[in-house]
């Protein structure tokens, strides 16, 4: 099984970041990563079972949302080379935010798990992008 695993600490209280990240469907604090978010089917940003397609070839659903624990996770049902449907299957991403008590901030955990051939090339695709978003989180909130 492969895993991914990036952190980082983002200087705003936790509720706030919470907040903007818990809509599925809303990826707007995500400038420069993500350029479109088409929302599939009718059920909202917080509802189990959600679909998106991220910039015309990312395939996920939405998992599990947990209000109080501030996570959530969501598997990607299809994506571009190394990530298409049959390649990678069991692919799990999550986010977890936490507060930082010691000045407020927040440390975002954005990880994953998988089953491929070739575990070490899904984390070199993976990575980068998880690096890339939670850049762009840290930047929507400085």
């Amino acid at each position: 099984m492969g895993k991914c695993y990036n952190s980082t600490v983002i200087d705003a209280p936790c509720e706030k970041v919470w907040q903007t990240i818990r809509d599925f469907h809303d990826l707007g604090w995500a400038a420069g990563v993500v350029t479109d978010v088409k929302v599939k089917g009718d059920l909202k940003g917080d509802q189990i079972g959600a679909k998106r397609v991220i910039n015309d070839v990312f395939h996920e659903t939405l998992l599990t949302l947990d209000e109080e624990g501030h996570t959530f996770s969501y598997s990607i049902d299809d994506g571009p080379a190394p990530m298409a449907a049959g390649t990678v299957t069991n692919y799990v991403g999550s986010v977890a935010v936490s507060p930082v008590t010691e000045n407020d901030a927040t440390f975002v955990e954005w990880q994953s798990t998988y089953e491929s051939a070739n575990d070490s090339e899904i984390a070199d695709f993976c990575n980068p992008i998880y690096v890339a978003l939670l850049a762009a989180m840290k930047e929507h909130f400085a």
